[in-house]
């Protein structure tokens, strides 16, 4: 079992950045792929990000790469996406995810067992 508990959503203006920490709980969190979504008022959830268990590789959707960057510490059992640039469209509430699995499939849904309960993440224009 892992449990997860994000933090560090917010209200930013267009253009400003936030950080958002998920810890987690559980002793197979540092094998496990770590990934973010997100979930605006009256869309389905997307994916946004997801790491590998080493660190050392990364899945980004389009609408995000090159302004978020996800991170982990194995050592702090604690994954984190940093968000600069953001925009309006970046409001959404934003889960953390823990998986098994690694490769193309993290970017949908089911390839991961455990669901944070989410963080708010609002931008003004």
């Amino acid at each position: 079992q892992v449990q997860l508990v994000e933090s560090g959503g917010g209200l930013v203006q267009a253009g400003g950045s936030l950080r958002l920490s998920c810890a987690a709980s559980g002793r197979t969190f540092s094998r496990s792929t770590m990934g973010w979504f997100r979930q605006a008022p009256g869309k389905e959830r997307e994916f946004v990000s997801a790491i590998a268990w080493t660190g050392g590789s990364t899945y980004y959707a389009d609408s995000i790469k090159g302004r978020f960057t996800i991170s982990r510490d194995n050592a702090k059992n604690t994954v984190y996406l940093q968000m600069n640039s953001l925009k309006p469209e970046d409001t959404a509430v934003y889960y953390c995810t823990a998986g098994s699995r690694w490769g193309p499939v993290v970017t949908g849904n089911a390839a991961y067992d455990f669901w944070g309960q989410g963080t708010q993440v609002t931008v003004s224009s």
